[in-house]
């Protein structure tokens, strides 16, 4: 490869990671904004035209903010953690199936589920790193709940890469430009989608925190710019997260405005269900990927195998 091109791929990835963050940004401002619509109140509406410059306000306090080390905590686990959190998440938008300027990856998939498996340790380690009962319990509830929900998650994509027969994420575009995936594969979609709030720990299922036993959770020993670094991490992986969802069942469109609508109306289903569903219990919360999502994945797998060699 030229000394021009390595120059050009690195330009277009800080292209890319300054476009996610800045996305990021706004993401929050929307929905603080949505959340307020919902509770009949005004979100923040006073920095700059109806609240655009809150996102770089706050983002100005927190890095901004006194430094601080949790009492006899592993220090070089606990710094790296938030850092390496942040890196993961930007990483794993390289799999974006771009046509030119950045290196295509053709099992984008498989590496899609590989950095997904190690945010796991991430967490972990944020959670015992911080010398805090709380920090670690919420750490290992975060941990069950995303291995438990992997396993299923995996085998309900694989429902649909089995139908393209392709780990491409350009031919699972390719082949929905008559038809949705979703249209005739709506149980897992549903089901991935509730799959994909549960790695993400979002509402309802956010059992990494709780206000009366656990506080904040992992995070809860954070605060100022490591709190920044895993907070935007956080928000970048549901980004991505309706990114993948919008590729695998609403994909007719490539790379045009109506692609990048759905990615927001996705991201905002999630704002939508933090906003109107209470906490799930975690008794259920188990019981769902282990009784019912499982079974069902595993069931859709092989049936569709068994149709295919028909």
């Amino acid at each position: 490869m030229q000394l021009m091109e390595v120059l050009i791929l690195l330009l277009n990835m800080l292209i890319l990671m300054i476009g996610v963050l800045v996305a990021v940004a706004f993401f929050t401002l929307l929905e603080r904004k949505f959340l307020g619509y919902i509770q009949f109140r005004k979100g923040p509406n006073k920095l700059g035209l109806i609240g655009i410059v809150q996102p770089f306000s706050d983002a100005i306090k927190l890095f901004a903010k006194e430094f601080y080390f949790p009492f006899k905590s592993n220090m070089s686990f606990y710094l790296i953690s938030p850092i390496f959190s942040l890196f993961l998440s930007l990483m794993i938008w390289l799999i974006f199936p771009y046509l030119e300027g950045l290196n295509f990856l053709g099992m984008g998939f498989l590496f899609f589920l590989c950095l997904l498996s190690f945010g796991v340790y991430l967490v972990m380690m944020s959670g015992w790193s911080s010398n805090s009962n709380f920090s670690f319990l919420g750490g290992v509830r975060a941990i069950v709940q995303t291995i438990s929900y992997e396993v299923s998650l995996i085998f309900l994509f694989l429902s649909v890469i089995i139908l393209v027969m392709n780990f491409n994420l350009i031919n699972i575009f390719i082949y929905q430009q008559s038809i949705s995936f979703f249209y005739f594969m709506i149980p897992i979609g549903l089901m991935i989608f509730v799959s994909l709030l549960a790695e993400c720990n979002r509402t309802p299922f956010d059992f990494s925190e709780g206000e009366s036993e656990l506080v904040s959770g992992f995070n809860v020993e954070y605060g100022g710019s490591m709190f920044a670094l895993l907070f935007l991490s956080e928000y970048a992986s549901i980004l991505f997260m309706s990114l993948i969802y919008v590729i695998f069942f609403w994909g007719s469109s490539y790379f045009g405005v109506l692609m990048f609508l759905k990615i927001s109306v996705i991201a905002s289903v999630f704002i939508w269900v933090r906003g109107t569903l209470p906490r799930y219990r975690y008794d259920k919360l188990m019981g769902l990927t282990w009784k019912i999502f499982l079974p069902v994945s595993l069931g859709s797998f092989m049936l569709l195998v068994n149709i295919l060699n028909l």
